[in-house]
């Protein structure tokens, strides 16, 4: 989600991080993998750390000695509710965003995967081992900010959003579940807040990535990542 080697330094675009709130999540969390790395000759990752799978919570098996008998075997076990259908793009319409959304997973040493070079390079994409959105826990959007190549990318000023600044997502289902920014940080990659990111939530949240900070030359990176918190818009 960064821009590539050639690219300028992203604090000089307009970015206004909003208030910094307390956000309350629990530490259990949903997803595993590893570390971050920057790789890439147009662009590399945007570096968030996914939490290892030895963190993730053990699924419940719905038994118990209180329910091991027969009458309480015999009760219907709860129903689950169907997940939301898949998100096929996103809108921001303060800062000009309309993209359809690839599916990206992580790449083999627990790093997100970002869109690659090519036609799909400037799309939005959204982390399919996060929630879907409008299911319970945060959903992860993530997007590159820049190309020395193209210029600007989907995610450029992702960094000028402002609470209350609202986010839509478009489903497969021909639905639509609107979010409304109520933080937005810019974060050192060494220090990235990765359970207040992917930590679960008490409902269904959103979360968009990319980078942004300092580029540095040397290494052929931002220094930091711009962090979008979204909750359903009410």
């Amino acid at each position: 989600m960064t821009g590539d080697a050639g690219a300028g330094d992203a604090t000089a675009r307009p970015r206004r991080p909003g208030r910094r709130l307390l956000l309350v999540v629990a530490v259990l969390l949903l997803l595993g993998g590893g570390t971050a790395v920057a790789v890439g000759l147009l662009g590399q990752v945007a570096d968030p750390p996914i939490p290892s799978a030895a963190q993730r919570p053990l699924p419940s098996t719905g038994t118990s000695a209180a329910t091991s008998s027969p009458a309480a075997a015999s009760t219907p076990a709860p129903t689950t509710p169907a997940p939301a259908a898949l998100p096929v793009a996103v809108s921001i319409p303060a800062i000009d965003v309309h993209s359809a959304l690839l599916a990206l997973g992580s790449n083999p040493d627990g790093t997100l995967q970002v869109p690659k070079p090519g036609p799909d390079y400037d799309s939005a994409a959204w982390f399919d081992r996060s929630p879907r959105p409008g299911d319970p826990g945060p959903a992860v959007i993530e997007g590159h900010v820049d190309s020395a190549r193209n210029g600007p990318s989907v995610f450029y000023s992702l960094g000028a959003l402002e609470p209350g600044d609202r986010v839509e997502v478009a489903r497969a289902d021909d639905s639509t579940v609107a979010f409304e920014v109520y933080d937005v940080r810019v974060v050192p990659k060494d220090d990235f807040p990765t359970l207040e990111v992917y930590g679960n939530t008490d409902g269904p949240e959103l979360r968009l990535i990319t980078c942004g900070g300092p580029f540095d030359r040397s290494a052929g990176h931002y220094e930091d990542n711009v962090v979008v918190f979204a909750r359903p818009a009410t």
